[in-house]
């Protein structure tokens, strides 16, 4: 065997042991991070109390805390009036609010990390590592000037070590896909490696199990009532129909339909042309349909039996007033009693969403059915 063979077999060998060693340093390294990071390390006041005074003489284990009278601390004299109680410090949720990441309806990834991370950095690196995504993934992070939680935005200059990363599980295209959720699994990992994080992953099949049961359900109340007003021998002009809608507080939006909005502006039902062309404001004048459609989103809308009512006797009121037609989506004229079995269906759809914790109307609601 020659020096040069020797030279490389001993090359080879050192080689080999050094990355052995790398890799052991390495593992090392991301356990003990692991348990800097996910560590209980919050003392519990209950537990720390009985172990102090189980420890202690025996005059403090007889020592209880017991409740007292609201003013029993002025029976103790001029000395406890002169010392109020020190105001507690402001305890940092331990989760973010469920409008940031809401276990009901996504699926959340905790990402800890012992540095801080960022704001501008993250949103990029996420960005990128996310990008491939065809749902929408959102972060929250715990400020730590603050120590409050908030969403992460291309505006965010705040720093975190505390993050949440949420996918929704469902809305109006089904639910989430495993295709999608791999991408998002595989993207959070790769920035907590590349930030030197944990991300603690839930169970993949779970994770897909809840977005199907969740999807069932979002299925079996996803309604839509939509009721017509035809036009007889005559169309209906444009500027009549407008000045009727913007009586009764309707507003023409640039999606062509006007909308009934309550306080805060969010949408309760909306008028539309039963032709294919849209409502524009500049055409209006010159416009004549031979029917409009209300229509009504009952998961989104609150108090939906209620709204029911009032768009009903506002489309009563413009079949009045234009000469036309109250029918269903078959011409058919629509009795009172088709309109209150209607109006039952919807206390019904209420009921059952506000059972699930998610309340017609409601933000989870306007994320869902979207």
């Amino acid at each position: 065997m020659s020096e040069l063979q020797l030279s490389l077999i001993v090359a080879g060998v050192a080689l080999v042991a050094g990355v052995f060693v790398y890799n052991k340093w390495q593992e090392r390294k991301h356990r003990k991070l692991a348990e800097r990071v996910f560590r209980a390390d919050h003392p519990d006041v209950l537990l720390g109390r009985r172990e102090a005074t189980a420890t202690g003489s025996g005059e403090a284990d007889a020592e209880r805390i017991e409740p007292a009278m609201e003013g029993a601390a002025a029976a103790d004299g001029p000395e406890s009036e002169a010392s109020p109680p020190a105001e507690a410090p402001r305890a940092a949720a331990a989760e973010p609010p469920a409008e940031l990441a809401d276990p009901a309806i996504d699926c959340i990834v905790r990402f800890e990390s012992a540095e801080l991370i960022g704001g501008p950095y993250l949103w990029q690196a996420q960005q990128q590592a996310l990008s491939k995504l065809s749902r929408a993934a959102f972060w929250s992070g715990e400020n730590e000037r603050s120590g409050q939680w908030e969403r992460l935005t291309a505006h965010s200059a705040a720093d975190y070590r505390r993050l949440r990363a949420a996918l929704q599980l469902a809305d109006r295209r089904g639910a989430l896909a495993d295709a999608d959720l791999s991408l998002f699994m595989n993207g959070v990992q790769r920035l907590a490696d590349e930030f030197l994080a944990v991300a603690d992953m839930p169970t993949r099949n779970e994770v897909l199990a809840r977005a199907a049961e969740l999807d069932g359900f979002c299925a079996g109340v996803d309604i839509q009532i939509g009721v017509n007003v035809v036009a007889g021998a005559a169309p209906f002009p444009g500027t009549k129909l407008r000045g009727l809608a913007e009586a009764a507080g309707l507003a023409l939006r640039e999606d062509g339909m006007f909308h009934a909005a309550n306080e805060d502006g969010a949408t309760l039902f909306t008028l539309s042309n039963l032709e294919a062309a849209l409502f524009a404001a500049e055409e209006m004048k010159s416009l004549a349909t031979h029917g409009m459609t209300f229509t009504l989103d009952v998961p989104r809308v609150a108090h939906g039996a209620r709204v029911f009512d009032r768009m009903i006797a506002l489309a009563r009121q413009f079949a009045g007033s234009l000469g036309g037609t109250l029918v269903d989506d078959n011409r058919a004229p629509l009795a009172d009693n088709a309109l209150d079995v209607i109006h039952d269906k919807i206390l019904e759809i209420d009921q059952r969403m506000a059972q699930r914790g998610i309340p017609a109307g409601g933000p989870q609601a306007l994320r869902l059915f979207s």
